[in-house]
């Protein structure tokens, strides 16, 4: 079974940084992904999908440190569903989450050089993939 999830896209706010009761740092915040078409008609369409990010440990230091609304990033993960019990409404609630495994800060956009990183499993991304995309090669 293969549960992976890859998404290069923008932050869609400043990462938020909490410690679990056992002083676990953790990190999440929202990442927008785009994509663009051409319906039927010949005509441009764009959608935007954004996605819950949760990293762990010194990842979550890292990205609280460096990562701030809009930057671009690579991220590598896994999807976790979890739920709970809506506390007003009784309700059973869903919140569909990538557990960030790896995540590269690219491109310019904000001013840092895109220098630092974070990695879990391995110190660089798949070999073919591009550190440093040209802005033409991006889908959004």
């Amino acid at each position: 079974m293969v549960n992976k999830v890859i998404l290069v896209g923008n932050l869609g706010r400043d990462p938020e940084v909490r410690s679990t009761p056992s002083g676990q740092p953790v990190a999440t915040f929202s990442l927008a992904t785009n994509r663009k078409w051409k319906d039927q008609s010949g005509n441009r369409q764009e959608e935007t999908e954004w996605h819950n990010v949760v990293c762990w440990g010194r990842q979550a230091e890292i990205a609280g440190q460096y990562l701030t609304k809009g930057k671009q990033i690579y991220v590598e993960g896994r999807l976790q569903t979890r739920s709970w019990e809506d506390k007003q409404s009784g309700e059973k609630k869903y919140r569909t989450e990538v557990i960030c495994q790896h995540f590269q800060m690219l491109g310019a956009r904000g001013g840092y050089d895109g220098g630092a990183q974070s990695s879990a499993s391995s110190p660089e991304p798949p070999g073919d993939f591009q550190a440093q995309p040209e802005d033409d090669d991006i889908p959004f």
